[in-house]
């Protein structure tokens, strides 16, 4: 028999405002995600899609364009009935947000729309905009009074992309300016890793089973590794990336916050504040960095040409939008530590990049050898391994040592394997999907608090300001279809373990 717990509260009516509406992001993600929800019912049938942008687009046209992106990018094929019935809720509203009345005809509009859709005036507004807009938009709400107070209805909330800032005080001062505007209940900060299925069952898997919440320590834990490979280069993001980098893309965001959730303690309740106090809780507890142990524990990399699969693919300086000379990593791994009672001594090994042998993403939990006393006094046994698969096929496993069969004693590591797809025979959700949903509904557990977001920041700030100061040294390369540099080989061979094989 299945249990609900946690939230379980439906998503309420509300004009869905989408600031970029017509680009990239609204295309691939958030168009298809809202059909997806409608087909489940789980978006209620007369809330209303407004998208937002400099583009001159009729509705028809913008009905169109989200029609391209559920064609290509929906994990369902359309439904032609319910998709008649979803495109009458799109809409679409030219706005320039530089002009210091910008929001005049999007306001009118959104009244009309409200009106006609018996809508309450429930509103939420997702700036799918590049980081530079995310403050004069905010402000330009402001401007218009589309806000409401946090603590009556109609609600106003505002959903914003990493990344949020590019070091500690530019995040600071974007929370400042959104602080001023919005309460910091009414804002959720996405990270769409959180929303994958996986990534939320971690909570399951270990407050739900009561033979790991118990090893989950530094008693049994050898080490753990959170791996996020993009087997893809650049592409057509050189312009953002080569400001950004894999620390900034990457590590501050999509990699610590799935090590707060590997590492958290156990929470007294599934509120959203006292998961994420948890949470913040480990950001807080994470050795402090400094110019040394950036030198010891930081390695940093760019991929170079080469042939991967018989394509001949360029260095990362030679991709179109990349500037001369960049420096920007592509590959970043991390030995760090976490100072708490739980995990005294354990390192966590973190790496991300791109160009690497394959898209996954998997976080490993390795516990320690058993004592050489019994079945490993002559070979090493393999290590018992728990894996939770993240992508590209959600799951996990729990490698045990098992005896072969036959006269003779002898031990073989044996997988126990649960796949999403093949047991519960559906596609899962996509992070869109849920964390969408969970704005609608007011549930804040899987999006980052202010403090959290800083906390980072202020962790990684000593590798920003020590990869300053090394401006003239060289920068590791790899090779396409390399798990990264030789450096990276070194640093955690260097502590007696290696990279798991993905």
């Amino acid at each position: 028999m299945s249990t609900t717990t946690g939230h379980t509260g439906a998503a309420e009516p509300a004009t869905i405002v989408i600031f970029g509406g017509a680009g990239d992001l609204s295309h691939r993600k958030l168009l298809p995600a809202l059909y997806n929800l409608f087909l489940d019912g789980a978006l209620p049938a007369n809330s209303a899609v407004v998208g937002v942008g400099r583009k001159e687009l009729s509705d028809d046209q913008f009905r169109e364009f989200a029609r391209s992106g559920v064609e290509r990018f929906s994990r369902r094929p359309i439904d032609q009935e319910v998709w008649t019935r979803f495109a009458g809720s799109l809409f679409f509203s030219n706005v320039a947000i530089d002009q210091e009345n910008g929001l005049a005809t999007l306001g009118s509009r959104l009244d009309v729309i409200e009106h006609e859709r018996g809508l309450t005036g429930n509103r939420l507004y997702y700036l799918a905009v590049p980081p530079p807009l995310f403050v004069p938009t905010v402000q330009q709400l402001a401007r218009a009074r589309f806000i409401g107070p946090p603590d009556r209805l109609p609600f106003s909330r505002l959903i914003i992309e990493k990344p949020i800032g590019r070091d500690l005080a530019s995040a600071m001062a974007i929370n400042d300016a959104l602080g001023a505007v919005f309460d910091e209940s009414q804002i959720f900060r996405i990270d769409h890793y959180l929303g994958k299925e996986t990534v939320q069952n971690i909570l399951v898997l270990r407050f739900a089973n009561s033979f790991f919440e118990p090893m989950f320590n530094h008693r049994y834990i050898d080490h753990v590794q959170i791996t996020v490979a993009e087997e893809e280069g650049v592409g057509t993001r050189a312009g953002y990336y080569d400001q950004s980098g894999a620390l900034r893309d990457m590590i501050q965001n999509h990699l610590l916050q799935l090590l707060t959730l590997v590492a958290m303690e156990p929470p007294h309740s599934l509120d959203a504040d006292v998961i994420r106090d948890e949470k913040l809780e480990v950001l807080q507890s994470l050795r402090p960095l400094t110019s040394a142990s950036v030198d010891a524990c930081v390695v940093r990399a760019q991929y170079a040409a080469g042939t991967h699969d018989g394509t001949v693919l360029p260095a990362y300086g030679d991709e179109t939008g990349v500037a001369a000379g960049s420096r920007t990593e592509t590959f970043v791994a991390l030995n760090v530590f976490i100072d708490n009672w739980r995990w005294a001594g354990v390192p966590f090994f973190l790496r991300t990049g791109k160009r690497l042998p394959a898209r996954s993403s998997e976080i490993t939990i390795q516990l320690k050898d058993v004592p050489p006393i019994l079945f490993n006094t002559g070979k090493t046994l393999e290590p018992n391994v728990l894996t939770i698969r993240l992508q590209p096929d959600e799951g996990f496993s729990l490698g045990i040592s098992s005896k072969v069969p036959g006269p003779q004693v002898v031990v073989h590591p044996v997988p126990m394997d649960f796949d999403y797809g093949d047991f519960f025979k559906m596609s899962s959700p996509e992070a869109y999907e849920r964390l969408l949903f969970d704005v609608m509904a007011g549930d804040a557990t899987l999006f980052m608090r202010r403090d959290s977001v800083e906390a980072s920041w202020r962790w990684l700030t000593p590798v920003l300001e020590r990869w300053a100061e090394l401006a003239n040294t060289p920068l590791p390369t790899y090779g396409p279809g390399e798990w990264g540099p030789a450096e990276a080989t070194a640093l955690i061979e260097g502590t007696g373990r290696r990279w798991r094989t993905l």
